[in-house]
């Protein structure tokens, strides 16, 4: 089937996939920027210390990994709410 011959995407699932890339690519920045940001950052976080450790560490260790998971559940929650609105319009 050619490209033109093609039946065109209904508005309603154009937007559902509109709105995916989007939280996807919102969501993919906040990882880079984390991800960056701990590295790029950990010289100035290691002066700081905490119980003994450096600042850093605890970025890199507990902060970083947490932030991750939190992306997931945002993603999952949003996805959730867009797929729902998407197969019973209002």
């Amino acid at each position: 089937m050619t490209r033109s011959s093609r039946p065109s995407t209904p508005p309603r699932r154009a937007a559902h996939w509109r709105a995916t890339r989007r939280l996807t690519a919102a969501l993919l920045l906040a990882w880079l920027a984390v991800t960056f940001g701990g590295i790029f950052f950990a010289r100035e976080l290691s002066q700081t210390t905490i119980f003994g450790w450096p600042l850093s560490f605890y970025m890199v260790a507990q902060g970083i990994p947490l932030t991750y998971v939190a992306i997931l559940a945002i993603y999952a929650w949003r996805m959730r709410t867009l797929d729902r609105r998407c197969r019973n319009p209002d």
